[in-house]
């Protein structure tokens, strides 16, 4: 008899930690998505060229396990001038393997007029996709934890 409480008491506590951890990484991806939104707000557009592609390895790190794929990744490197003038450049956050930029290509660039070298290239990835991500991944682990707390009541 005392195996079967533990199991439920367990259950219960499985399925209260997938909400809790769910609803953890869907308020980071709420708060991903404000701070875009924000940035979208207060944005100035420029026009910008990639002007190359930094190649990096992302597992430098000597204690991470090797992935499947350890390709390098490019991040574009862009130029564009702000309001005033000047001449600014920027490495995107955002890198991908084959890149989603080539050399040369003309790209939207935004930035925070009061401080340009904080610039994103207008795209999806740059904009969204960390928000969509963390977001995503709380919405389907608060699911299974409310899947599973419903069906335990229904059982009950």
């Amino acid at each position: 008899m005392q195996v079967q409480v533990r199991g439920r008491g367990a259950r219960k506590w499985v399925a209260f930690g997938a909400i809790a951890f769910g609803a953890v990484f869907l308020v980071v991806g709420l708060v991903l998505a404000g701070m875009s939104v924000s940035f979208l707000m207060d944005a100035e557009r420029a026009r910008g060229t990639v002007v190359a592609l930094e190649w990096r390895d992302d597992n430098s790190g000597a204690s991470r396990k090797k992935r499947t794929n350890d390709e390098p990744v490019a991040y574009p490197v862009v130029e564009f001038a702000s309001a005033d003038g000047t001449s600014r450049r920027f490495r995107s956050s955002t890198g991908s393997n084959p890149p989603s930029y080539e050399e040369g290509e003309r790209v939207e660039v935004l930035y925070r007029p009061d401080s340009p070298e904080d610039a994103r290239i207008n795209g999806f990835a740059s904009l969204w996709l960390l928000p969509l991500i963390f977001g995503g991944i709380g919405l389907v682990i608060a699911g299974v934890g409310t899947a599973v707390a419903t069906a335990r009541r229904w059982r009950s």
